[in-house]
């Protein structure tokens, strides 16, 4: 695998100079995340030499989903064929320098440490199948949420077959356990209300972003969240809430309650898409001032937060039922 940049600080500058054609859309956003991190992982593999085994390096999170905006940190794993001391060694270390060149690159590290550094999130094929194993059976809150981010997984480079086939290992096991699925709701039940009784956006009252409402908690998770669920119910395997939606949409039993969530998640979309220029960090990026909004955007975001609500409380009580 090569690359026609020597070094991070290049990729670093050419992801500068280039960034602001890339923002018209989500789709063309994430494209050029992802030849931006393509990049790095073939100039570490220059660095580290080449794998002793097929691997599939794999992005989660917002990225995962094809779903990043302006800013974004790290969320990454390897899994990698052989289940070898060499293979083990190998990969840990090119994870290590995978992690290091991102955070270079400006992909600061993941606080929550979910990064292919971690052995967590770097390992053989068979060690993932016991891992994952292992979170389905384990009722804690950690071992759902880590399930929940692994299927968000979307292969970057390598074998994507390998992801493939841990995420069939996931549904069938759902299939014959039903209680998974309860339990991958029950990590999600939290929901930010973002409407008031009488109608009226609810917004942060003090410090920096006072007047604004926080779209991560209150629009994109609900959305995310509640289609995720549904996704390891179904057994879908795309990662996009969009793709996992029109795959859903296909089905009769939820055609009907999802065609308006659809549309209003393909709104959200817009709105982050619209005010990238504005945004200056990954914090920034979150929060959306209501005051500056014109009587139809207001009208269009209340729309959005009600569908957001009305999906999630939907999905809960689907899952209550199984």
């Amino acid at each position: 695998m090569e690359t026609s940049f020597s070094s991070y600080l290049d990729i670093k500058s050419w992801k500068a100079k280039n960034v602001n054609q890339n923002m018209q859309n989500t789709d063309m956003l994430n494209k050029f995340h992802d030849r931006i991190i393509e990049n790095v992982v073939m100039l570490t593999i220059e660095k580290i030499g080449e794998p002793p085994c097929n691997f599939a390096f794999f992005l989660t999170g917002s990225g995962g989903r094809f779903e990043q905006g302006l800013f974004s940190d790290q969320d990454h794993g390897i899994i990698y064929k052989e289940d070898t001391k060499e293979a083990n060694m190998f990969f840990l270390r090119l994870g290590e320098e995978i992690s290091f060149g991102l955070n270079e690159v400006g992909y600061p590290y993941c606080e929550g440490n979910v990064m292919s550094s971690n052995p967590l999130w770097c390992k053989s094929l068979q060690e993932w199948r016991f891992q994952l194993k292992d979170w389905m059976e384990e009722a804690s809150w950690a071992s759902i949420r880590n399930l929940q981010i692994f299927y968000d997984a979307r292969s970057l480079i390598g074998e994507e077959q390998l992801v493939e086939e841990l995420k069939t290992f996931i549904h069938e096991y759902g299939q014959k356990h039903s209680y998974l699925v309860k339990r991958v709701m029950e990590n999600v039940q939290h929901f930010k209300n973002s409407i008031g009784p009488l109608g009226q956006i609810i917004v942060e009252e003090k410090g920096k972003y006072h007047g604004c409402i926080d779209l991560k908690y209150s629009a994109f998770i609900p959305f995310v969240n509640a289609i995720r669920i549904l996704a390891v119910k179904e057994g879908i395997q795309v990662t996009s809430t969009e793709a996992r939606m029109l795959a859903l949409l296909k089905d009769k039993q939820y055609a009907s309650e999802l065609k308006d969530s659809y549309f209003a998640y393909k709104a959200l979309l817009q709105i982050r898409v619209n005010r990238m220029k504005d945004v200056t960090s990954y914090e920034d990026a979150h929060y959306l001032n209501v005051v500056g909004l014109s009587k139809i955007e207001r009208a269009e975001l209340k729309h959005i937060l009600k569908q957001a609500k009305q999906l999630h409380q939907y999905v809960i009580a689907l899952i209550e039922k199984v």
